[in-house]
């Protein structure tokens, strides 16, 4: 195998997509959002363990990369739900991929869920 040469992590997309899509949750509410839209309860309960802050927190900075897009609807009590824009479901490949690699290699004690 030859030598992969080696960017500047500022101009690398793999770096700068795994910041993006690196972290658990968010890997998570995009397996989630994969299925439809949802409400933030829906989301804290399918997710298997996020706190309400850390949910919140995610979801904003997923809406700011625009990764997902949350619509509020005029309701009493308010309605907000949560939809994955072209940007995430364009995503979602790589969560499958993981997913295959988890199945492959990872032994039943190191697979956690999904």
């Amino acid at each position: 195998m030859g030598r992969v040469k080696t960017r500047h992590a500022s101009v690398c997309p793999i770096a700068n997509a795994a910041r993006l899509l690196g972290d658990r949750w968010t890997l998570v509410i995009l397996r989630d959002l994969a299925e439809g839209s949802m409400r933030f309860s829906e989301l804290e309960d399918a997710s298997g363990g996020i706190s309400p802050r850390t949910l919140a927190d995610r979801l904003r900075q997923m809406d700011g990369d625009g990764m997902i897009q949350r619509e509020s609807f005029r309701e009493i009590p308010p309605r907000v739900q949560y939809t994955l824009t072209a940007k995430g479901v364009a995503a979602l490949p790589v969560i499958e991929a993981l997913r295959a690699f988890g199945d492959a290699w990872l032994t039943d004690a190191e697979k956690e869920c999904c």
